[in-house]
């Protein structure tokens, strides 16, 4: 892999969407203690939605799921004040099951839209994805009527430019990838310093022409140089060799000068078959900081040595 020159933004595949390197992760905007072990309140999540919404990074990515549709509504306040979507932005979200019952039908995927956009207060959203199909069957989501066919209809009614699969199991987002049926690829967890589980999917998808779109590079933060205060990773306890690999890759970073968060987001933004990384943030400063975390020099050789590393890691110690 080769770094990827240049802040301007380029096309999502092959959806006719420009997006940049970057996209802001819209999760912690709603607050989910539970996820990143922290409360965010309204008017932080509005302000630092606004100033995704009008920063360098073009980009920003939410779901109907995320805090069962609080992060939507936030981000639609911050978009009524800035006078609506900018031009060219790339604004996406996700249509989920019931997060009480379960429902992952057609009918349920109907709803979730619907309220995806009273939320935000739009009537299009240029890219929506199928969120987690892992949470029904592939043979169910593909059915007449199913959660497939009634994404592929906001796409054919123009409710969404561009439509994709977004999910963490790469066997099962797989199957999806491989029907042909969907514009963009959205990977979670699978394919960061320490996991590189993803690495087929995420060619797969680049064969067929796919726009691919990598997030949670920080494992849940433990990545970003907070092995000190976390021992979780994807959201659940690392075993300890995993750990062990952790604190190894944050020695090389020291001993060069480089922080583990640029190192951990530029192993994604590096890899020229990634169109954008996303990274939640949760206060407008953390914008900034994420772009120059992206654009900081790091020596080739860093990585090197990580590869290394993480060859010597057993199978299996993450999610899959």
């Amino acid at each position: 892999m080769t770094a990827q020159s240049g802040w301007g933004r380029h096309e999502l595949g092959s959806t006719g969407l420009l997006v940049t390197r970057l996209t802001i992760g819209g999760a912690p905007l709603g607050s989910m203690p539970k996820n990143f072990g922290y409360e965010v309140d309204e008017e932080q999540g509005v302000l630092t939605a606004a100033a995704a919404l009008t920063g360098p990074v073009r980009a920003l990515d939410t779901s109907s799921a995320y805090s069962s549709g609080e992060s939507e509504r936030r981000i639609g306040i911050a978009l009524e004040r800035i006078g609506g979507l900018p031009d060219g932005y790339l604004l996406s979200t996700k249509i989920s099951r019931d997060l009480l019952t379960g429902d992952f039908s057609g009918d349920q995927m109907r709803r979730s839209i619907a309220g995806s956009l009273d939320r935000l207060g739009l009537g299009s959203v240029p890219l929506v994805y199928l969120h987690d199909p892992e949470n029904t069957t592939f043979d169910a989501a593909m059915a007449p009527g199913g959660p497939v066919e009634v994404l592929r209809e906001l796409k054919e009614s123009g409710v969404a430019t561009a439509i994709g699969v977004a999910g963490g199991d790469t066997a099962i987002i797989g199957e999806y990838v491989g029907t042909g049926l969907f514009d963009v690829l959205l990977t979670h967890n699978r394919w960061t310093l320490v996991n590189r589980t993803a690495d087929a999917l995420i060619a797969s998808a680049d064969r067929l022409g796919m726009g691919v779109v990598n997030a949670a590079v920080f494992g849940g933060g433990i990545l970003a140089g907070a092995s000190g205060a976390s021992t979780r990773y994807a959201y659940r306890e690392a075993p300890p060799e995993l750990l062990e690999a952790i604190h190894r890759i944050e020695r090389l970073c020291t001993e060069a000068g480089v922080s583990p968060a640029a190192l951990a987001l530029q192993f994604s933004t590096r890899d020229p078959r990634i169109h954008s990384t996303i990274v939640g943030v949760s206060r407008p400063s953390r914008i900034e900081q994420n772009v120059s975390a992206a654009t900081t020099y790091i020596p080739p050789e860093l990585f090197d040595a990580v590869d290394t590393i993480v060859e010597g890691l057993p199978t299996g110690l993450g999610p899959s």
